[in-house]
């Protein structure tokens, strides 16, 4: 089925591009493009001259090369498309590529969720590892807390679909979000600018290149955001979820010699942002729909006093109150060698310093919504309905060498390396669950100390068969340690006894009486195979295999010893076939790939609501295998000079798949997705409606309230973002007016893992009447289904002769649609509302 699916894909992309004899024009086409591949991407932004589509240079397979050569599914942006797409952050690039769904993590807005392909990790607690990995000059972040980067002297961004499991310093099965940022320029020059928006944001942010010699320069970079939040709450008299934070960057490049280059930076990063459950009408009075509320009683003001008091709660964690804030170092050091000819050695290192501080109610102040309270009543709880307060610091050091280079006269070009990570992470985080206002409960307080190190070796050749025909070998080994150390912070376990429920590495043993590992060991190969063939110079065709892998973790967000659960490295094997080709003088531009993605061991996060008492409990195994099939078309057009238009569309199928043979508990005694699915269905059988009493078989984990497997989330079917910009000369005066349109859909999806909704028509069974049902009948109450939904952006910027000065206003959500981004504990979480901006910018 696989090899049928991808040579039926192959064949109509072949079919799209017939090959032609080169013309004169391709031979000088193909002259400028090898010359643009030589050039830094400052120079060929320069040569673009609005009657084509230009170029830019990637880095995906560790060396320079036109992304339009690169047989690897890739969507590259320039800075230039970034800002006439409103792209400010991370996260709004999930609008753009095909298959890509990006959202913000639950009540943490530093923090961004990835979801490419259908692989994805809403979690940012230290023991999982994202599936989409996120790099900024080629160093990776481990940790999904503070990944939401303001764009704000970038280069270029490079976001390649599919496992990096070969050439990449983390292996991932999702996919890589490579942020490259500017090298400091030859010249004495930069910009500032300032801006006003809607809810009475200000911003500000300014580069400037200083050149010290005439081989050595420095970049001098940073910017400020501050806003009141588009949240009111309506308890305490505050907005919530702004979007607050300053960030400052120094880069240097030096030409230490003729042979030796040394690109390095440092970035400095503090993001205020929340991402707090809110809702479009005033759940104290819904008869308002004017805005986004919020009913929780949980303030901003931090302690002392605690917030939480009578309730003793170890550390400073204690006194935070409802808010977070991370600040990030990064310190990135390049140094290349021309040690042989066509040869280039090149070090490279990574210093990150992560610490994040929060306290977040995911339940607004109230109970969460079940069968039979879906619309819990607003009780405005001081110490929040359930709280999380965090205190986490995490360090990485990362270590690479990396040899680029050719053989055998030009046949074989490699890419060899060894690749080291360090990372050590510390979370002193608690859990609080609000009973009545004089009641809240300490479900857990701990310290986790985790570490991870691993060391790979990696080697890739192309091994240039003809002009027209490669083939691509490479192979990656990786030997990783992970370990954890688990503290109680509750005065009762650190009394002299350590009692049967204390958080400690000496009570981790599971409900089986299996003891629960404190330390994990990966060894494993991923190699890459492709060939891609060139009939002309516009034209290129490919087909890969690829195999990547996900590291295994542990369930951190246990309360109890019992469910802090190791789970297992998630495994993927990619197939690709594409083409990427230019057309009409590179006035039109049309990639596609068709991708076939087959997923072993698949990490299944689910957050699970205890009918009986509304508290939460958080579950991670590996409940199922995964597969994932589709095809990706990006098409870019010039019809005239200075009309860009593009088009990308994604299109997707997936589904679990059960392990055939699973025994009916595994070792932990975690019960088989089977014998669940048998449970659900024999409860059904008896009439019980799933959410009441002796149906926890139901809507858990990936078994639905259907007694049906669960479709897997944030996997739209379809998505599309399209748009266009033109640049209106006002005759000869060197003045212009850019107007932008940027519209994106996405198909209805699912975003939590059971697929759990409440509908407002009543039902009764066999274990009580409840005025919701979880079946789909009457209106939409909360959960999980999410409408499809369009969403549109649009800006005009006037700029004066040699773009010297630049007025603009754009707006994002420009019609304020609301649609359901993520499910937790049955509440929904929405998009943000409809943002304006007026950016006033000078470039000297």
């Amino acid at each position: 089925m696989r090899a049928l699916w991808l040579a039926s894909a192959a064949t109509v992309l072949t079919l799209a591009a017939p090959a032609w004899a080169q013309t004169e024009t391709d031979q000088n086409r193909t002259q400028s493009d090898q010359a643009a591949a030589a050039a830094p991407p400052e120079t060929q932004a320069a040569t673009d001259d609005g009657s084509q589509i230009s170029d830019i240079v990637v880095t995906a397979q560790r060396r320079a090369e036109r992304a339009q050569d690169v047989p690897i599914a890739i969507t590259a942006l320039s800075g230039e498309q970034l800002a006439s797409r409103g792209i400010t952050n991370t996260l709004d690039i999930g609008n753009f590529v095909p298959n890509l769904v990006a959202q913000n993590n639950t009540g943490i807005g530093s923090a961004n969720a990835y979801f490419l392909r259908g692989l994805g990790s809403t979690e940012t607690i230290a023991t999982f590892d994202p599936p989409v990995g996120t790099y900024v000059d080629d160093i990776y972040l481990s940790r999904q807390n503070a990944n939401n980067l303001s764009l704000f002297d970038v280069d270029r961004v490079e976001v390649l679909r599919g496992p990096q499991g070969t050439l990449f310093g983390r292996n991932t099965t999702g996919g890589a979000i490579n942020v490259i940022m500017k090298q400091p320029g030859d010249y004495f020059a930069g910009y500032a600018e300032v801006g006003y928006g809607r809810y009475n944001k200000v911003l500000g942010r300014a580069s400037v290149d200083i050149p010290l010699a005439p081989d050595f320069a420095i970049k001098l970079s940073g910017y400020f955001q501050n806003d009141d939040g588009y949240v009111k709450n309506v308890t305490t008299g505050e907005r919530l979820n702004d979007d607050d934070g300053w960030g400052a960057r120094l880069g240097i490049r030096g030409e230490l010699s003729d042979s030796v280059r040394w690109n390095a930076s440092f970035a400095h990063i503090v993001a205020n942002g929340e991402n707090i459950l809110n809702f479009t009408c005033n759940p104290a009075n819904p008869s308002d729909c004017k805005g986004r509320f919020v009913t929780s009683g949980l303030a901003e003001i931090d302690g002392p006093p605690s917030p939480y008091a009578p309730l003793v709660i170890s550390g400073r964690k204690a006194n935070f109150g409802m808010g977070q804030e991370s600040t990030s170092d990064i310190i990135t050091s390049h140094l290349q060698f021309d040690v042989a000819s066509d040869t280039t050695l090149a070090l490279i290192t990574g210093f990150v310093n992560l610490s994040q501080q929060y306290g977040l109610d995911f339940f607004d102040g109230r109970a969460g919504p079940t069968v039979s309270v879906p619309r819990p009543p607003v009780r405005g709880l001081a110490r929040g309905g359930f709280v999380i307060v965090n205190d986490g610091h995490h360090q990485q050091f990362t270590q690479e060498v990396k040899l680029n280079g050719k053989l055998a006269n030009g046949f074989i070009d490699y890419v060899a390396g060894l690749y080291y990570i360090d990372e050590r992470n510390k979370t002193d985080f608690a859990d609080i669950f609000g009973v009545s206002p004089a009641l809240s409960l300490l479900l857990a307080d701990r310290i986790l100390h985790n570490r991870t190190e691993a060391i790979a070796g990696y080697a890739q050749a192309d091994f240039n068969v003809t002009d027209q025909l490669k083939l691509t070998a490479g192979i990656r080994y990786t030997d990783e340690t992970k370990t954890i150390r688990l503290n109680d912070n509750r005065a009762s376990c650190n009394d002299g006894t350590l009692e049967a429920s204390c958080l400690d590495n000496a009570n981790l043993v599971a409900a089986s009486g299996a003891r629960i590992p404190t330390r994990q060991e990966t060894k494993i190969w991923t190699p890459r195979f492709a060939i891609d063939f060139k009939p002309n110079d516009q034209v290129l065709l490919f087909a890969s295999a690829t195999r990547g892998f996900k590291s295994g973790g542990w369930n951190a967000r246990a309360s109890s010893p019992a469910t802090f659960l190791p789970f297992d490295p998630e495994k993927v094997w990619s197939y690709e076939a594409g083409i990427k080709s230019d057309w009409l003088d590179r006035r039109l531009r049309v990639n596609l790939t068709a991708f076939w993605l087959d997923v072993s061991d698949l990490q299944v996060l689910a957050g699970l609501l205890n009918p009986t008492n509304g508290t939460l409990t958080f579950l991670t195994r590996n409940f199922a295998d995964y597969r994932n099939k589709g095809i990706e078309a990006e098409v870019t057009v010039v019809p005239v000079d200075n009309l860009n238009l593009y088009a990308n569309v994604g299109y997707q199928h997936d589904n679990y798949r059960l392990p055939k043979n699973a025994p009916p508990f595994d070792a932990y005694g975690i019960q088989s997705v089977e014998g669940q699915l048998a449970a659900c269905q024999a409860a059904l059988a008896a009439g019980r409606i799933p959410g009441g009493p002796n149906t926890t078989a139901c809507a858990n984990g990936i078994v639905t309230a259907n007694g049906t497997i669960s479709t897997p989330v944030r996997t739209p079917r379809w998505s599309l973002a399209l748009g266009g910009s033109y640049k209106a000369e006002i005759g000869d005066s060197g003045w212009s007016v850019v107007p932008a349109i940027n519209a994106t859909y996405h198909s209805k999806q699912e975003v939590a893992i059971a697929n759990l909704s409440l509908y407002d028509q009543p039902v009764t069974g066999t274990n009580g009447t409840f005025p919701s049902n979880p079946f789909g009948d009457g209106a939409f109450i909360t959960g999980s289904h999410s409408a499809s939904a369009w969403l549109f952006n649009a800006s005009i910027a006037l700029n004066t002769p040699n773009n010297r000065w630049k007025l603009s206003v754009e707006c994002s959500n420009c019609f304020n649609k609301e649609f359901i981004q993520t499910s937790l504990s049955n509440y929904s979480y929405l998009n943000a509302p409809m943002t304006w901006t007026v950016r006033a910018r000078y470039n000297f």
